[in-house]
């Protein structure tokens, strides 16, 4: 019985310790209803660890509720979304404080109604490939990177979808951003599998098209005009 009281006792100042340790990294929080720290602040006046953010209603809009994880002041990955009467209406996905995956939205009901795919911009590689022309011969395609004008972009499938029955009534493929064409590109983009750190590789069909070149690719083209050989990177794979 002294045992088991000891032990008890053990892991309860443990568990006091552990909350103050986490504590005193906050410079503001709350203590929310099961005795955990909320809305942490650090001393950088950083959002860090599990927040739960209230909107109230405002000119019609409904309010909600949302809870999930802060890194470094940054929303990171799944957050969930309520009604303020408690409803799951939404899951979302985050990476580097952008919306970022799979994001699935649901009725006051329970049924699923809208999934959306969207891909993030990592801050320490903010480019995009695009294509240049080989200047010796128009029909060479390769790859240049630039960089992208948005912090995330629809990028995969986005379905709409009945409610009740889960009928899909709409559904759409977005490519950096752009709407698919109907052949499984846009404007030349051909979706290829990610790697493992879940970076999208893309690379381009090998075709002329008769539209303004990017500011970027007109810029590369006239400095390396006079060259007799580019070295660029292509989207060609070694075999």
């Amino acid at each position: 019985m002294i045992s088991n009281l000891r032990i008890l006792l053990i892991c309860l100042v443990a568990a006091i310790l552990f909350w103050m340790n986490g504590a005193a990294q906050c410079k503001e929080y709350i203590i929310g209803v099961k005795g955990d720290t909320l809305n942490c602040k650090d001393q950088k006046g950083w959002k860090q660890g599990r927040w739960v953010i209230r909107v109230e209603e405002i000119r019609g809009e409904p309010g909600y509720e949302e809870e999930g994880e802060y890194k470094d002041d940054k929303k990171i990955g799944p957050w969930r979304v309520f009604t303020l009467q408690g409803d799951l209406i939404g899951i979302e996905n985050y990476r580097w404080g952008h919306k970022h995956g799979p994001q699935q939205y649901f009725s006051t009901m329970g049924d699923l109604v809208k999934e959306e795919s969207w891909l993030a911009q990592n801050p320490d590689k903010p480019t995009e490939t695009v294509e240049v022309f080989d200047i010796n011969d128009p029909k060479k395609v390769y790859l240049v990177e630039v960089k992208l004008e948005a912090s995330t972009v629809p990028h995969g499938i986005w379905k709409v979808f009945e409610p009740g029955s889960g009928k899909v009534l709409q559904k759409q493929n977005f490519i950096f951003g752009k709407l698919d064409d109907g052949t499984g590109t846009a404007n030349g983009v051909i979706k290829k599998e990610g790697d493992a750190d879940g970076t999208t590789v893309v690379e381009k069909k090998e075709e002329k098209k008769d539209k303004p070149k990017p500011k970027e690719v007109a810029e590369y083209e006239k400095k390396n005009s006079s060259k007799k050989k580019i070295k660029v990177r292509t989207g060609e794979t070694g075999g």
